[in-house]
């Protein structure tokens, strides 16, 4: 695998006798080399109920100047990378999009870092507009030709595309989160997850709700929303996560039984979520 979610029991780990390295005063990072790729651990906060650690793994490019098919010109104002996953508008296949500008290519090393993960890309395509050059892929598992169910591989395919991204566009590197640990240039700002996190829930027809969630994005975050919903009996039947930037937003079609959810599941739920993604007031180790 070009990349895997390494979670609490290590059902997904890619590499054995990884070596620290420092991190620029950051918590140190731990690396391994695996098929002429590099593969670091990002520690996730303690707070996070599922995972513990992420094993991300990115490319190596075959010379230091290495473009995946598309300009690496930095001159002009760098735009907002976005990467969305929607799981909503074809039934057969997940589909992937990826906006950087008019910066992308073909994209080629992407699939291939795709297919690393025991994916097909059966349909891909690109198409033109004011925000840029949008790339399309509809994907499936490469064993049963199905989407992608699982959230912790759908964050990987996430993961695995803004590597790519810091990999073969570094300029990118001050637009993403990751780009503070992986990216030659971090954000220039961090956001403050209390003031950018937004939920809100709708009715979404007699069956079930739209739930929408908008915060600070960080590695693992879609398999931990998913986590909270079903570990208080939420059903997550669909939908759609994007990382816009600095930012993630998701958009779950949910239900209770088969059931839209009440107004108190729907405050349960609120209150879950807010508490996991607000921002540490105490330190756990000072208790």
């Amino acid at each position: 695998m070009a990349v895997a979610v390494a979670v609490a029991s290590g059902s997904r780990g890619i590499c054995s006798g990884l070596k620290q390295v420092d991190n620029n005063g950051v918590a140190p990072l731990k690396c391994c080399a695996y098929r002429g790729l590099r593969s670091c651990v990002v520690p996730v906060s303690a707070k996070a109920r599922l995972s513990s650690f992420f094993a991300i793994s990115i490319p190596r490019a075959t010379s230091p100047t290495a473009v995946e098919d598309g300009s690496s010109n930095v001159t002009d104002t760098v735009p907002t990378p976005k990467v969305i996953i929607d799981q909503d508008s074809d039934p057969d296949a997940t589909i992937v999009e990826i906006t950087f500008g008019d910066r992308l290519g073909s994209l080629l090393d992407t699939m291939n870092a795709l297919k690393n993960l025991g994916l097909n890309v059966v349909k891909a395509n690109v198409y033109l507009d004011s925000s840029g050059k949008h790339n399309k892929f509809a994907i499936t598992k490469a064993y049963t030709g199905r989407k992608v169910d699982d959230p912790e591989l759908l964050e990987a395919i996430r993961l695995t595309i803004i590597n790519n991204l810091l990999q073969y566009h570094p300029e990118s590197s001050s637009q993403l989160a990751l780009g503070a640990t992986f990216g030659v240039e971090p954000p220039a700002q961090q956001i403050d997850v209390d003031i950018a996190t937004h939920i809100d829930i709708y009715d979404d027809g007699p069956d079930r709700s739209l739930l929408v969630v908008e915060t600070a994005d960080r590695p693992g975050l879609l398999v931990d929303l998913v986590k909270i919903i079903t570990d208080i009996n939420i059903t997550v039947q669909s939908g759609e996560f994007d990382t816009e930037g600095l930012l993630a937003k998701a958009k779950f079609h949910v239900s209770y039984r088969g059931k839209p959810l009440i107004k108190a599941l729907q405050l349960v739920l609120i209150n879950s979520l807010r508490y996991f993604l607000r921002r540490p007031t105490t330190e756990e180790a000072s208790f």
